[in-house]
């Protein structure tokens, strides 16, 4: 009896074997190093754009993507932008600024990366950092000291950039100046004639980086005046809310500073629902020139924040990686300004 060999079945996806650039070039009939400088984009050599149109046309057909780890090896780094998620909640304002910096990022052929490693900070976290070899680490916020930014440049990060209040040693610095902001909304309700002033102070320590030097700002402005400033503690809750609008009275305020337009959102509703008059009893003032801000009625006065573009941050990391041995470079990118609308 003869036996007839039954067809075999069709590869498993594990099966079938990973494309390769060789691949790529015989689909495309051109080079592997013709397919190198179209799918890394290499600005050295000139490349017909037909050409260009068929390696990528082939690349898509056969489904192949480029190894990071052999691009790396041949550059002779990785193009990994390290981003730290941030412990606190940074908002709106702040997520967008940091979508646009990846977008940027990605143009220019980085690959970033966001980590979240929640309660590790400062130097230990660094050390974590380091193990993914990145070429360049964005610390927002504070807590890196100078051995943290040692640990990643020995590990191979051609670029350390710090995002907070302090420069520290070895990194780039974009410093962002809360006191400013805090002196914007002082100088502001001074001039409008309030004298009792509450400023709200977020009770999430995570942001104490931010509160406490706005709230620093506010004195400032108001110092050597009549004008009284009270730190006012609030937790991001409606009943933290509703119990110091219950209070309100009592506590004799003419004008509060709600540290930003979530935080004065929150309280004007618990004020309105108490029978508080914004702003005939009492002037509020956010931060952040959050779109929402300008639907509530009264509309909300608050302080415009400039953030650096990202493509700007993009181009400073892009710099870096390609001189690291050039000293740290400062910058002061936060700038403020109040928007007096309704509200005050």
């Amino acid at each position: 009896m003869v036996q007839i060999p039954k067809p075999s079945a069709a590869p498993s996806p594990a099966q079938r074997s990973v494309p390769t650039s060789a691949d790529v070039a015989r689909l495309a009939g051109v080079s592997r190093a013709t397919v190198s400088y179209v799918l890394n984009n290499t600005s050295a050599v000139r490349i017909s754009e037909p050409t260009r149109r068929r390696v990528h046309a082939a690349a898509e057909e056969l489904g192949y993507v480029p190894h990071a780890a052999a691009r790396s090896l041949r550059a002779g780094h990785s193009r990994m932008v390290l981003m730290p998620a941030p412990d606190v909640p940074v908002g709106p304002l702040y997520s967008q600024f940091f979508s646009e910096l990846q977008w940027a990022l990605s143009r220019l052929e980085y690959t970033v990366v966001q980590y979240g490693g929640l309660g590790v900070q400062g130097d230990d976290a660094a050390r974590a950092w380091a193990e993914l070899r990145p070429v360049a680490v964005l610390v927002p916020g504070g807590g890196l000291g100078p051995r943290g930014v040692s640990v990643l440049k020995r590990s191979g990060a051609r670029a350390v950039v710090t995002l907070g209040p302090e420069r520290v040693e070895g990194a780039h610095a974009l410093l962002m100046d809360h006191h400013g902001v805090g002196r914007q909304v002082g100088a502001h309700l001074l001039a409008r004639g309030h004298r009792r002033v509450g400023v709200v102070v977020p009770e999430d320590p995570g942001l104490e980086i931010f509160s406490r030097p706005r709230l620093d700002g506010v004195r400032q402005a108001l110092a050597g005046t009549d004008a009284t400033v009270t730190e006012l503690p609030l937790a991001y809750e409606e009943k933290a809310a509703a119990d110091l609008a219950g209070r309100w009275r009592a506590l004799g305020l003419d004008a509060v500073f709600a540290y930003n337009d979530e935080f004065a959102m929150l309280l004007m509703r618990a004020l309105q629902d108490e029978g508080v008059g914004i702003p005939r009893e009492t002037a509020v003032v956010g931060a952040d020139d959050l779109m929402l801000g300008r639907l509530l009625r009264p509309r909300l006065s608050t302080v415009h924040i400039e953030l650096p573009s990202g493509r700007e941050l993009a181009e400073l990391v892009d710099r870096a990686v390609r001189e690291p041995a050039a000293p740290p470079e400062t910058y002061q990118v936060l700038g403020a300004k109040v928007v007096h609308r309704e509200s005050s």
